[in-house]
């Protein structure tokens, strides 16, 4: 509804107002400050003089040959001083017959998605065996973190449902109102 009332105010009139625009006198530009372009200049000895190719120089210039060369790269020796190099300590997974889904090495206090989702697994299933101080130590973690990954992550379960069940729920029919 607000497109078509601007679109009516918009187009009222269009026509003599562009003419009105159209007829309007073009304001004139400023005057232009004289300078001393080169044109003008051009006729000037010192000018010419710049623009003047001297043949001796030329000559001179095409027998100049330059060839440069870096120098040579300097090792600083700090006399067997050597900052030191920030390496992680690495561990190898734990992974059994699903070491192909995995990287290999992982840094200590790390764990893979595989790692992580077989030491959930196995809490689940067995938590009086696989306890937070065991997981732990095996994949050499904090206990604390260890604590809040069994808190607060846990595996899916999967569930099926014996044949008789889904005969029982497909054969059931919904009752027809009266």
């Amino acid at each position: 509804m607000g497109g078509r009332v601007t679109r009516v105010f918009r187009n009222f009139n269009v026509e003599n107002r562009a003419s009105r625009e159209i007829s309007k006198e073009k304001p004139t530009p400023a005057p232009r400050h004289r300078t001393a372009r080169l044109d003008a200049m051009a006729d000037s000895p010192e000018i010419k003089e710049v623009f003047r190719k001297d043949d001796r120089f030329l000559t001179l210039l095409k027998d100049v040959y330059v060839e440069s060369r870096d120098p040579p790269v300097r090792v600083k020796d700090g006399g067997g001083e050597h900052l030191p190099s920030k390496q992680e300590e690495k561990r190898l997974t734990k992974l059994g017959h699903l070491e192909g889904l995995d990287v290999k090495k992982v840094p200590k206090g790390k764990i893979s998605l595989v790692e992580a989702l077989t030491l959930l697994n196995n809490h689940k299933l067995q938590p009086q065996v696989w306890t937070a101080e065991k997981i732990a130590a095996e994949y050499s973690l904090e206990l604390k973190e260890v604590n809040s990954l069994l808190e607060f992550f846990i595996p899916f379960a999967v569930q099926e449902f014996p044949k008789e069940t889904k005969k029982a729920i497909t054969s059931h029919k919904p009752k027809q109102l009266t």
